[in-house]
Order: C-alpha cells, then structure tokens, then sequence
C-alpha cells in the first residue's frame, strides 16, 4: 500500500514516526489533535501543547462539521475544509467520507471553480509542487526532494482550461488537490500515496498578470518546443523517481490533451480525465437512459455541441460502443454529429484539426438532410433535420441549448435525453428548469454541475449530475491495484458499463440516471474491480494472477482512522 505505513493484523495502521511535538503537529499525516492519548503526548512530547480533554475522532467530526456549515459561503466553507487538509488529513477525509454528498460541490465542482478564480487571494499554505520554466534541467531534483518514493497517484495541470473558466494560472492548481481529495474520499487511497502537481508555464490571463497579489509565474504562457521539452522533461522525471505511478493529465487545452495522451500513453502509466472519463460517465449516463425508455444505445441519434477535448472524447467512445453493438461504420456516422464553435464538423471545412476528422459529417450526408455545407450549420438546424434523441453539451458557453432548439427536439423525440455538461454552472448550456420546461417535463436530464429537482405540473423531476467523479477514482483504484502497464478505452468502458448497471430500478423509474454520491465508496470499489478485470483481460496486469481481483483492490483501501504511532 505505501512505504509510510504498514497494515497490522487487524487492518489499522502502524506508522514509525521521528517527529515530536511540535513537528509531529504540524504534519497533516500524523497530527491527531485533540486525539492523541495521553501516553502519546507523553511519549512523543505533546505535553502541555494540547487542551486537556482527550477526544475520539468521533467528536472531532462533530466538532468540525458545525464549524463548517455555519460558514455562510461555500468558498468560505472550501477554505475552511482546505484548512482542515492541510493541519489533520485523517479528520478531513473522516468528514468528507461521511458528508460526501454534502461537502463533494464544495471540495469539487461548482465551487472549486472559484477557489480557483480567487486563489491568490484565498492562498494559505502550499499543497504538491509547482513546476516553472526557471527549474528546467532540475525537475528530477526537485521530485527526489520530496522525499516521496512511494507516491503512485499524480494528478497534474498545465492551468490552461480550468473548468469553464479557461486559463487560471497558479489557480489550476485547486483541481489537482481537488481530484486527489475525491481519490482518497471515494476510492480510499491513502493521502501519502498522492502528489498534485501544477506545470505553471506562465498564464496569458491578463487580469492575473496585472495582479499584485497574483502569486504564479508571472510570464506570457510558454509555448511550442520549449514547452514540449519542460513536458517531457517532467514526465522522464516522473518514470525515474515514481515507478510505478499513476499519472492523470487533467485540463490542458484541448490540442496539448490529445497531443500528451497519445504521446505518453504507452510510455507511462496515464489517462487524461477530460477525453475518457468524461466520456465513460457521459456513456453511462445515456445507458441508464436508455434503460429507462426501454431501447438500445445504438438505436439513439446523439447530437454533441462541443468540439474540445470532451467533445470529441465523448464521440470516441459512443463510436467504439456503436461498434460492439454491431452498428456499421456508415450508421456510425450517421448517427453522431459534432458541432463546434463553427456548426456542424464535416469534411469539407478547412482547417479541421486532426482529433476532430473522424467525426466529421461527409459533404454528401449534410447535403441529403438539407443542409448547406458552405454555410455555417447550426444546432437548431440539426434537430429538424438529424432529429437528434439525445442532445449531449460540452461547449463551456452558457445558453446555447435555446428554448427554439429544444422544443424543436421535443417534437422529435418521445424523451429528449438532454446533457448540459458544462461546468461550472454559469457555463451550463442550459439550466435544468429550462430543459424541463421547453421539452413538456418530458426529459431524461443530466447535467455537469448540481441542480435542484425541478418542479412541473404535480410532479418533481431530478436532475442527475454526471459528474466526472464517478469514474475516475475507480478508474485510478484498478489500474494500480492490477499494477496495469497502460490504461486503454476499453477499461473506461468496463467503468461506464459497470456505473451503468449500478443505478437502481427504482432511481431510473424517478429519471435518476446515476447512484447517489453518498454511495461513492461502493460504488467506486465495483468500479476499481470492473476495470481491473479488464486490466487482466487485455493482457497488461502486472500483479499477482492467484490474488482474487477483490483483495487486490481492498488492498488498497484506506479507511480514515488514527493510525498507532510507534517512536524511533
């Protein structure tokens, strides 16, 4: 599990530690608090540095939850929950395992979007480690300084494409600290496994750069093969001081994503969550949907508004799912339409970048649904012509699903399946009252950000998130419970299809199309063995075949308890 610690008999943990007093508080791993017995603060000398009153980690939660929800803000309720992370790591992920629910749009998605926006003023204490042009040809050295040979979990950012919100600068950083808080919350991975990195190559934000208090490297954004190289220096760096890491790319621009991924994914262990887990989460969504109106994934007509890195990743992996269910490259085709910023792709655009012509609408099938190439095609187009029954958003520009093209779908379609995924919600393409509203209630919804049940006629209908959070962490738990060599589409789908199947009878017959968070854990564990299966399958696991894929995967797992100290 991890060279910090070691796992007794009865499944706590042992740690030997050095650190006294004052030190040993200051170190989130370790500190307990009010917690500490009283022969630990004799024994690593606490005594004196701590109140009286010796209380259970049971109390401290209490004590701390009150604390947080009288926050009347949630970037006040973020900061609050980020200070418990920084001084007791252990009672924070206690806390958020047991309010996950509650707490994940405060830890993640929505209001991590203004953590981010606001992080050089709400900045207290560094997390992980940022990267600058200033450190090439040393990154190895600074790496190797952590001290942190058993890290197996980086998630890294370059800041470009933070959410909705786009270049953030030193700010992106709250997403890797935010994806690896939701990796020990819902897959149990222990916290000193984990390491958020920020490549910080400057930013071209330039409200950032004409800040006083901005605290990022406060250049233009480096780019071309001066970038590439700091990349690739980063990630040789990596392979040499972390073996056996996994290592998410998480938003960076849409042409860096696919470039990095499919540079590096047979180099080392890697995915990037925008492209493929995006993708698997939206695939299960639109399984479960197909669930509940009683047809196949293959029967649907999806149009995606959205030509970035989700976009298109969602269209890779419907192409690949079409595909196992029979359906012809032709059909494919036929049966998926892109838009961008520019309409419709299809293969008489100039310019088309290169991850986006495999999507592309042939001239002649534009032609034939009435519509003129020439001209820019846009959404409202598609759904008289393609009639689309499923409408999938990943634009990051509020508002483009309009009242004129909904109701539009709805006279098509039987149950619109409507997807504004966009985050943070200010970026959604529609807001879910509206969906309900301009398709007659009669919409299965899902959205990127939380939105409250909505209310039609004498009845409520809920609004599912597809939030990113429900595959990604089991995607992380079976690759590195398998000790896989790669990660590949296929084990992405292995996680949709499993997410898929874990949605009850009961949630599809309320239009729920995901579980509820709070069962996060369970769920991400069925995931973690789901994909290591697949691990397996492939060919690509290096860990011990006579293990059951069950105890590879609890072996990982980590429950938030004081774990026994032992001085040296």
């Amino acid at each position: 599990m991890s060279h910090f610690f070691k796992r007794q008999d009865d499944g706590t943990l042992r740690i030997e530690v050095a650190k006294r007093g004052k030190e040993l508080l200051w170190d989130a791993l370790l500190n307990k608090g009010t917690a500490f017995t009283e022969e630990e603060r004799e024994t690593f000398g606490l005594a004196g540095l701590l109140p009286a009153q010796v209380n259970t980690i049971d109390d401290q939660a209490e004590r701390t939850y009150q604390a947080i929800i009288r926050k009347p803000e949630p970037l006040e309720q973020y900061i609050g929950l980020r200070a418990l992370q920084d001084r007791n790591e252990t009672l924070f992920y206690r806390l958020l395992i047991d309010h996950l629910e509650e707490f994940m749009p405060i830890v993640y998605t929505p209001t991590v979007g203004e953590a981010g926006f606001h992080f050089s003023q709400i900045f207290r204490r560094g997390r992980g480690i940022w990267i600058t042009p200033e450190h090439r040809g040393r990154i190895k050295e600074l790496l190797a300084g952590l001290g942190k040979p058993y890290v197996r979990l980086i998630v890294v950012t370059d800041n470009e494409r933070i959410l909705g919100l786009g270049d953030q600068g030193a700010g992106g950083m709250v997403i890797p600290i935010g994806k690896l808080a939701l990796y020990a919350g819902c897959a149990g991975l222990h916290p000193s496994t984990t390491l958020p990195i920020s490549i910080d190559v400057g930013t071209d934000n330039r409200h950032l750069l004409d800040d006083p208090q901005y605290v990022g490297y406060r250049q233009p954004r480096l780019r071309g093969e001066e970038y590439d190289a700091l990349i690739d220096e980063f990630v040789q760096a990596v392979k040499e001081c972390f073996p056996e890491v996994l290592l998410q790319w998480e938003d960076f621009k849409k042409v860096n994503a696919f470039d990095l991924l499919a540079r590096y994914q047979d180099e080392i262990l890697s995915f990037n969550d925008d492209i493929q887990g995006t993708a698997a989460v939206t695939t299960a969504g639109l399984v479960a949907a197909c669930r509940v109106i009683g047809e196949k994934l293959s029967d649907q007509r999806i149009a995606i508004l959205g030509g970035g890195a989700a976009g298109v990743g969602i269209a890779h992996q419907l192409r690949g799912a079409f595909e196992r269910e029979g359906k012809s490259a032709d059909e494919i085709t036929r049966s998926i339409a892109v838009l961008d910023s520019r309409g419709l792709i299809h293969s008489g655009r100039e310019g088309l970048d290169e991850h986006k012509k495999t999507f592309a609408w042939p001239h002649e099938l534009a032609t034939e649904h009435g519509l003129d190439p020439t001209e820019k095609i846009e959404l409202e187009h598609m759904m008289g012509t393609m009639k689309p029954t499923m409408l999938i958003g990943t634009s990051g520009v509020p508002g483009t699903f309009t009242e004129s093209a909904l109701r539009e779908m709805a006279k098509h379609v039987e149950r619109p399946v409507v997807f504004p995924l966009s985050n943070p919600t200010a970026m959604s393409e529609a807001h879910a009252a509206d969906v309900v509203e301009w398709t007659e209630g009669r919409a299965l919804i899902a959205t990127g950000s939380p939105f409250d049940p909505v209310k039609y006629d004498d009845r409520m209908i809920h609004v599912s998130q597809g939030n990113n959070v429900y595959i990604f962490p089991g995607v992380g738990l079976g690759a590195l419970a398998a000790r896989a060599t790669k990660v590949t589409d296929s084990m992405f789908t292995a996680a949709a299809a499993d997410l898929a199947e874990q949605v009850s009878p009961e949630d599809l017959e309320a239009g729920k199309l995901y579980p509820r968070l709070a069962e996060m854990r369970k769920i991400t564990r069925s995931i973690g063995q789901a994909v290591a299966r697949q691990v397996f399958e492939e060919g690509l696991a290096q860990a011990d075949a006579d293990t059951t894929i069950e105890d590879l995967i609890d072996e990982l797992i980590w429950e938030p308890a004081y774990p026994t100290l032992v001085p040296v």
